[in-house]
């Protein structure tokens, strides 16, 4: 973070600071909600949880070198010394009015001559919003100084700690932008703003919390409306509530996809024996050859969306799709693919979930495996489905005995009606079996499994499954 005074950081969020707190000190390291993550001179931010209350670790914190607590409360240590403390009466909000403050600083200083010339990208849908942050992460690094998200961080959280991390260098601000309810992307617009709006897909995620399609096509528009004056809106072509937003864009629409009339499109689709797609990247008449080294023909999609957002930057075509040939998957538990050193291949899918990415992720199964080697699909519940959610993931069974899927472990009650939809759909039942929890599924798996296997782990990150696909990967060597 730029480096502001603690009687500075007072004024921008209306707090008050603690009795002994010097305002002139400076808070020049990172803004972390975890004391673990404490550097010289952070800034500690104290958020009170379900589980966990930050308050008790910031004595931690300030031992680790933080110069501030942002809290609700005066703390102290253990020895009933007072820590330095910004009190506030909303921390969440406080770090979200911090973050917006930091942005206008830095887009003014930005502007001026010699300044770096930020440019703040938003990437938001049901599905691909982490990959497409990745992809493009890995493109704006190329052309200067980039900061993007950890992980997930695309929440009200995540997002004012991922501003927090750009400094006077900062060229690229790619942030994702996660929303499960309405007005959610509205406040994250409003705390960063982007230049650049990327909207993938209206899907199914968080159904049950929107409670309906058309509550989540008008959640993801909000990050069109919250673009700067004069900024871009990236869409989706392929679908039609995506590209529906153009109607709410402020200035000029780039389009992405299969349709003919896309802006940025692939043409010769291929797909790899390791599942890898190629294809030619086609716009405005000129062309460029893209080989994926992701897994699973979705990401065609994801691809697509990040070269849009590259070339309204002004990156080269060339380099564009250069970036997207030499570009890996960055998150851990999403199509990350090992190959075990006893000839089975995992395929940890595991971090997340929805009937769209689900789908993604099967047919991706079936490539990857082909006609030699046996697809195991060992799948869990897709949640904040909503009424709708024992129909998904019926849907779900009925597509792993079209996919011709060799063997599906459901794993929990929740995910009970996957089998059900197999055994409609023509399973004769040895091919799908339901394991109570993940410790039946691992033990069934462990004696099941041989060389050849291609084995697709997926499910909400709620359900666990990803503790399941770390086991199923761990103590082997990785590609």
């Amino acid at each position: 973070m730029i480096a502001l005074t603690a009687a500075e950081i007072a004024a921008v969020v209306g707090g008050t600071l603690a009795s002994g707190v010097d305002p002139t000190t400076v808070v020049s390291g990172p803004v972390v909600v975890d004391s673990r993550e404490v550097d010289a001179g952070a800034l500690f931010v104290a958020l009170p949880g379900e589980n966990v209350d930050g308050h008790d670790y910031a004595a931690g914190a300030v031992a680790a070198g933080a110069v501030l607590v942002l809290a609700a409360r005066e703390v102290t240590g253990a020895d009933g010394a007072a820590l330095p403390t910004l009190v506030v009466a909303d921390v969440e909000r406080a770090l979200g009015d911090l973050a917006r403050e930091v942005l206008v600083r830095l887009r003014q200083a930005a502007a001026a001559p010699g300044g770096s010339g930020l440019r703040v990208l938003g990437v938001t849908g049901s599905v691909g919003k982490t990959t497409t942050k990745d992809l493009l992460l890995q493109l704006c690094s190329e052309a200067g100084p980039t900061v993007a998200p950890v992980r997930s961080f695309n929440n009200e959280i995540g997002l004012p700690l991922t501003v927090l991390r750009a400094d006077e260098h900062t060229r690229y601000l790619v942030l994702e932008m996660g929303a499960s309810g309405l007005g959610h992307l509205t406040y994250l617009t409003d705390i960063a703003p982007p230049d650049i709006a990327v909207v993938l897909v209206v899907g199914q995620a968080h159904l049950g919390e929107f409670g309906g399609i058309e509550a989540v096509a008008t959640a993801k528009a909000e990050l069109v409306e919250g673009l700067v004056p004069d900024g871009v809106a990236i869409l989706n072509a392929d679908d039609p509530r995506v590209a529906a937003m153009a109607e709410r864009a402020p200035g000029q629409v780039i389009t992405f996809g299969n349709a003919p009339a896309s802006t940025v499109r692939a043409h010769d689709v291929r797909m790899d024996r390791a599942g890898r797609a190629s294809f030619t990247l086609v716009v405005d008449g000129a062309q460029e050859s893209v080989q994926l080294r992701l897994v699973g023909e979705h990401h065609v999609h994801n691809a697509l969306a990040a070269a849009a957002a590259g070339l309204a930057l002004g990156l080269p075509l060339e380099q564009v799709a250069a970036g997207l040939s030499a570009a890996d998957a960055l998150s851990p538990h999403r199509m990350h693919v090992v190959e075990r050193a006893d000839g089975v291949t995992v395929v940890d899918d595991s971090y997340n979930a929805n009937p769209d990415s689900m789908r993604a992720a099967l047919k991706a199964l079936a490539v990857l495996a082909g006609r030699d080697r046996r697809s195991v699909a060992v799948l869990g519940e897709m949640l904040e489905l909503g009424p709708d959610a024992r129909e998904a993931h019926d849907a779900i069974g009925r597509l792993v005995v079209r996919l011709n899927i060799g063997l599906t472990v459901v794993v929990g009650e929740g995910a009970r009606a996957i089998r059900d939809g197999a055994n409609h759909e023509g399973s004769w039942g040895d091919e799908v079996v339901l394991a109570d929890d993940l410790e039946v599924a691992a033990a069934f798996l462990e004696e099941e499994l041989r060389p050849g296997d291609v084995v697709l782990v997926k499910s909400s990150y709620g359900a666990g499954l990803w503790r399941l696909g770390d086991r199923l990967v761990g103590e082997v060597v990785a590609p």
